[in-house]
């Protein structure tokens, strides 16, 4: 006898499309070589050494280098963590209400770590780009991070519709 799928609300089908959006997104930016996603982060990397060193511009070059390359560090790895993030939110709403530590949760945090793995594999492949296990990590940190936050407002809705359903 064939299993049936559980029925996705509304809801956890938007999420469910926002989901595959995020995955479509990453694969495009992990698509691009080594150049394209310099140019794609460095008006973020600009924007960050304008906040993190107010003197930058009056460091010598050799020192302004070094600063560049750690805001770059920076902005590449909270990119990493922030789009995974994402993922992570989007896949745990569309998995639907449960407990942290269950079977759904966890496999929203397995789902995220070999979607991690796949896209370093993939890049692997493009030209000036490698396959990092840090970025992995940084990676399924998000998904974790992201799965967490929408526990959290998940519990708050739920929290809020049984105060209004016990009020009616």
């Amino acid at each position: 006898m064939a299993r049936k799928f559980p029925k996705l609300s509304k809801i956890q089908v938007l999420f469910l499309i926002f989901t595959i959006a995020i995955m479509v997104t990453i694969f495009c930016l992990s698509a691009q070589d080594a150049e394209k996603s310099s140019d794609t982060s460095s008006f973020l990397t600009k924007v960050a050494v304008k906040i993190l060193y107010s003197d930058y511009d009056s460091q010598s070059p050799e020192v302004q280098k070094e600063l560049w390359s750690k805001a770059s560090f920076i902005v590449r790895k909270l990119a990493h963590f922030s789009i995974y993030a994402s993922l992570g939110f989007c896949a745990s709403v569309t998995a639907g209400k449960r407990r942290l530590f269950s079977a759904k949760s966890l496999g929203v945090i397995g789902f995220g770590f070999l979607y991690a793995m796949s896209d370093e594999i993939h890049q692997n492949f493009v030209k000036g780009r490698s396959c990092e296990f840090r970025d992995m990590m940084i990676d399924t940190g998000g998904v974790t991070v992201g799965m967490c936050v929408s526990l959290i407002i998940i519990g708050i809705i739920a929290l809020f519709a049984r105060k209004i359903h016990r009020s009616d």
